[in-house]
């Protein structure tokens, strides 16, 4: 039995522990028979043209935990954002730790989806927001909805600002030889709210982990999210990570995406501009090594008029590495006044890693100020040379370099905390002591 027919008898099984009454069975359903339609996308399809799951689809998923596990905070207390206070909504093998945990109700709700989907006091948010973005046409995504149980579920209501950052963290231990995740994720910021997001998954083993995550962002009249992708996971671990976010107007979203680790990795990130004078920033740095496959798929749709977008994404790549990047804006026609800039620069720093790139842009306006563009190349033999003859070694003037290259994606991270501890991610990846402050 493949993969895809393992996850389709065993919907019968899920559906029937979750009750069959629920209130998104039918959603469930549908989705389940979309996903058997299509089946796992494949490089025949242009959107997964350099990105194939072949490697994932021959491994024994377990689909779900056999049993619960516990973690003590010692063992784990290097994934979170300890320097700082935080909301935590952290799952284990796809469970609820709440010794782990840190959720709260207080004018603001943090807590999660599981919650949300089966307490009639949190229907009304649901009956708006659950699945209205995410697609209902991409099969990864009708997967996960139809097996969307667990997660976090996040609502800020109007004016409202959380008294501290909230870190979603999911740890997967390897008490599985292979496992299969599938987190949903809910987060609604009302008018006026804001709120900041710091997302992790973590394997703690090497055994095999597969990564199905889907998150629905809803960001209303002059809303700001600030949200924070940290993949630095082992090398058996893969992650397809699927996030839609609309906007409203005034808004503003930003989403940074740094990518160190992990076996595979695929970032859907997918922007909806329903409304004026919203502003939509991605920015992202990747910095790989050993085969590691990093894939960012970004869309940007400018619905209304008077609206910014802003993609800025680094790439250093070595050894056997591939990445990829495929960016689409696309402007409607009464889209006018659009503001959109998109840019993806490269640095290869083995003559066996690849990088395949592809801005795109979709214009129907004619008053707008557009631009896309990628580069691809190798240090600036002159820069080496000339920090060499300061007396740099060539080791740590390459070093520089590429932190040079990539620190202006640094410079909009808004929680000083993480912005070190990005640093010193970074640094660890080059292999160097950069010799400043961190």
């Amino acid at each position: 039995m493949d993969l895809k027919e393992k996850l389709v008898s065993s919907f019968m099984a899920f559906e029937n522990n979750v009750d069959v009454d629920h209130p998104v069975h039918d959603i469930r359903s549908e989705a389940i028979k979309n996903f058997e339609t299509k089946g796992f996308p494949t490089k025949k399809e242009e959107a997964w043209k350099y990105t194939s799951l072949n490697s994932l689809l021959k491994v024994d998923f377990s689909v779900f935990p056999k049993k619960e596990t516990s973690l003590e905070y010692k063992d784990v207390k290097r994934y979170f954002l300890h320097e700082i206070d935080s909301y935590k909504i952290v799952f284990v093998d796809g469970v609820y730790s709440s010794y782990l945990s840190e959720t709260t109700h207080d004018g603001v709700d943090i807590c999660l989806m599981s919650s949300a989907l089966n307490k009639p006091t949190y229907k009304a948010v649901i009956d708006v927001y659950f699945n209205k973005i995410a697609s209902k046409d991409e099969s990864l995504t009708t997967l996960n909805t139809a097996f969307s149980k667990e997660g976090a579920y996040i609502y800020i209501p109007k004016n409202k600002v959380p008294k501290k950052p909230i870190e979603i963290i999911h740890f997967s231990t390897g008490n599985e030889a292979a496992m299969m995740l599938q987190p949903r994720s809910l987060i609604v910021a009302e008018e006026n709210a804001e709120l900041q997001v710091i997302e992790r998954h973590q394997s703690l083993t090497t055994n095999e982990v597969f990564t199905n995550s889907v998150t629905e962002i809803f960001a209303a009249k002059s809303a700001n999210v600030d949200y924070y992708k940290v993949q630095n996971d082992s090398a058996s671990a893969s992650l397809i990570d699927n996030t839609y976010i609309d906007q409203k107007d005034k808004s503003v979203v930003r989403v940074h995406t740094f990518s160190f680790g992990g076996k595979l990795t695929r970032n859907n990130l997918n922007f909806y501009q329903n409304g004026e004078y919203i502003d939509s920033i991605m920015k992202g740095v990747t910095i790989l090594g050993d085969k590691q496959h990093v894939d960012h798929h970004t869309l940007v749709h400018h619905i209304e008029p008077n609206c910014e977008s802003h993609q800025d994404y680094k790439g250093i790549y070595g050894d056997n590495s591939t990445g990829v990047f495929n960016g689409k804006i696309i402007v409607n026609k009464i889209a006018q006044k659009t503001n959109a800039f998109q840019q993806n620069n490269n640095i290869l720093v083995s003559d066996k890693a690849t990088i395949n790139t592809k801005p795109q842009l979709e214009i129907f306006a004619d008053d707008v100020k557009c631009s896309h563009g990628c580069t691809i190349g190798q240090l600036d033999a002159d820069a080496l040379f000339y920090l060499q003859s300061r007396g740099i070694p060539m080791k740590e003037a390459r070093a520089l370099l590429m932190y040079a290259f990539a620190n202006n994606v640094l410079s909009s991270v808004r929680i000083p905390e993480l912005k070190t501890r990005i640093n010193k991610l970074i640094a660890n990846k080059l292999g160097v002591n950069l010799g400043f402050d961190l």
